[in-house]
């Protein structure tokens, strides 16, 4: 069993307690980031041929009366105005980034702050992957966070990740980061 489907089975099991719990997870970033890449691994489903996302991709998960519902919403520029009609009721914001795409970190954390100030993510807590660190170009994540200014987030949790959605390397850590300081938040 990959790393990713390892992260979200950890998920699924420390909240076996709970009784029908729902959580929503928004899963952005820009276009080629990894988002439909680092869904279909946690859905384990084949990430061989991935095709850019047009709209929007949902994944739910159900087991022992809990449902994991993931919404990966395209990150095209012309469908970016749409993803504030996806926020409400939003537990978690999961937000992608290429961290080997240097040229478009300026773009993409104007993105991230533009959601940060939205009225219904107010509070909610936001796990960054920095994502295609199995490439040689990447920056560190440490790197990533200081350029989007992530220490002035001062009004949620947020955690940055180094990950690879192809080899689900590091997205164990974010899913134990959800459920430490997310998911059990909400019993």
């Amino acid at each position: 069993m990959g790393e990713a489907q390892k992260g979200l089975l950890s998920v699924i099991e420390k909240l076996k307690g709970s009784t029908e719990q729902e959580v929503r997870i928004v899963l952005l970033g820009l276009d080629n980031a990894g988002k439909t890449t680092l869904l279909k691994s946690l859905a384990s489903e084949d990430v061989s041929t991935i095709t850019p996302t047009q709209g929007f991709n949902i994944k739910s998960v159900a087991s022992n009366g809990m449902k994991l519902n993931v919404w990966d919403i395209g990150g095209q520029r012309k469908i970016r105005p749409f993803w504030k009609k996806y926020l409400e009721n939003t537990d978690l914001l999961i937000y992608v980034i290429d961290s080997a795409d240097k040229k478009r970190f300026e773009e993409t954390g104007l993105e991230l702050s533009e959601l940060i100030d939205e009225e219904n993510l107010k509070g909610v807590p936001v796990l960054i992957f920095a994502n295609k660190q199995d490439l040689a170009t990447s920056s560190p994540a440490s790197e990533v966070a200081e350029g989007l200014n992530l220490h002035t987030y001062r009004d949620r949790e947020w955690q940055i990740q180094a990950c690879s959605a192809v080899s689900g390397e590091g997205v164990q850590d974010g899913m134990n980061w959800i459920c430490n300081n997310i998911v059990n938040k909400k019993k």
